[in-house]
């Protein structure tokens, strides 16, 4: 069995594609960690813009949509990912249509699944997502998204921030969106950075807090429901849970 092992990117994703779309035993991976089954044959592939377009250019044809969803599943942070993108790809090329209706085939399931869990984390980070102010009036907000999907929220924030400076950092990843007020970057940056607050912050941040305690009533616990609201992993950048 041959192991298509690529870097991660997209591009890197359907270079491997243009090979194992007709490999029926294989898989596309980009996880290093993976388990080989015996007998397994490594591949490792490098982005080649030609066959990438090629099999762009086929997928366009077949399902005009089928590029943003791809983009989509492969945004999820599953060591299958690669895998589950190769069957819905496989399906497309074999219908010569889009699929996207076929609601029973196991590959539009796994495909529709793992879609949905990018976009569910996307819409939920939207409200979630928490702004400090720092110096010079620069809001920054850092989150450890489970997926991928930092320029998932940019359309949302850029609306809702028109002309403000802004920096939103996805800790997990190292990779933060750069806004000065006009233009926006995704550039690379340390998982691990310090931001100097503004002086008004720590009132804000002391405001955060007396409202829940106001809120809160000791003699009755109600962390069971608080988790449902607000599930644990949203909590390490809210200042009222510090």
């Amino acid at each position: 069995m041959n192991v298509y092992l690529t870097d991660g990117s997209e591009d890197c994703f359907y270079t491997a594609v243009f090979s194992a779309c007709t490999d029926r035993d294989c898989v596309v991976t980009s996880a290093r960690s993976l388990q080989l089954a015996l007998g397994s044959t490594v591949l490792v592939v490098r982005a080649d813009e030609e066959k990438c377009g090629r099999v762009k250019k086929k997928l366009q044809q077949y399902a005009p949509r089928s590029l943003a969803d791809i983009s989509l599943i492969l945004r999820r942070d599953s060591p299958g990912k690669e895998q589950t993108a190769l069957e819905y790809i496989r399906l497309i090329v074999q219908k010569k249509a889009p699929v996207g209706d076929m609601l029973s085939h196991p590959a539009v399931i796994a495909a529709r699944e793992e879609k949905k869990k990018v976009t569910l984390e996307a819409h939920r980070f939207t409200g979630f997502l928490r702004f400090i102010e720092g110096e010079g009036g620069i809001l920054y907000a850092p989150f450890a998204p489970d997926n991928d999907i930092l320029e998932l929220l940019l359309p949302h924030f850029l609306a809702r921030f028109r002309g403000m400076p802004f920096i939103i950092h996805d800790t997990a990843r190292g990779r933060a969106a750069l806004y000065n007020g006009k233009e926006c970057v995704v550039a690379e940056t340390e998982k691990k950075v310090e931001i100097p607050l503004a002086e008004r912050e720590a009132h804000f941040r002391a405001l955060w807090k007396d409202y829940y305690e106001a809120v809160n009533i000791a003699a009755r616990p109600h962390e069971r429901q608080m988790k449902g609201y607000m599930p644990v992993r949203y909590w390490k950048f809210m200042p009222e849970k510090q």
